[in-house]
């Protein structure tokens, strides 16, 4: 697939939209009437998932934010070669690694670094909604969790991405510090 057509221009699948249909039915229930600031990656399918969704347009703020989008694995990649660089990946460690004429897993934080620095800073405004919702991709997810958390490479390393429209929530605790509703698996 990835050898016809760029990743970002990848549409969701059937299984996809329902995937996300269902994420949007929990997000519904429990955003109810509250406005929602919206920050979503430039690709295709991440729009689709939004849309999915089905959120209602007059509670919602979207932006579209190119620093979530997916980790960068080059250009028009081979499957041949994506394995072997994969076998290379596994071996050298996941977070360092980079992909011939793409990024590492340390690339794709300082992405999401500089974004967390730009949610803060929306945080001041007066206007902004008590909910956001990032609509990203499973190792930026995992990336954005690792420099909220402040997690070693180590602990990023031993974690495995969510599954397609998988959500996670930071929960707000009485003791003002944000916890995730629930770990993300570990390799295997």
């Amino acid at each position: 697939m990835y050898e016809r057509e760029p990743d970002h221009a990848l549409a969701l699948t059937e299984r996809g939209w329902r995937q996300a249909e269902e994420t949007g039915k929990t997000l519904r229930e429990l955003f109810g009437r509250e406005r929602v600031s919206v920050y979503v990656s430039p690709y295709r399918r991440t729009h689709e998932t939004l849309r999915a969704f089905h959120l209602d347009p007059d509670l919602i703020r979207v932006r579209e934010e190119p620093r979530l989008r997916e980790q960068d694995w080059g250009n028009w990649q081979d499957r041949d070669d994506v394995r072997l660089q994969k076998a290379y990946r596994d071996a050298y460690g996941h977070f360092f690694y980079r992909f011939a004429q793409g990024e590492s897993g340390a690339d794709v934080y300082d992405r999401v670094g500089g974004f967390l620095e730009s949610l803060f800073r929306s945080f001041e405004a007066p206007d902004h909604p008590p909910n956001v919702l990032i609509v990203t991709h499973g190792l930026a997810m995992r990336l954005f969790c690792m420099r909220w958390f402040h997690w070693t490479v180590a602990e990023f390393e031993s974690l495995s991405n969510p599954g397609n429209a998988e959500m996670r929530m930071l929960v707000l605790g009485d003791d003002g510090k944000y916890t995730l509703d629930r770990p993300f698996g570990r390799w295997k």
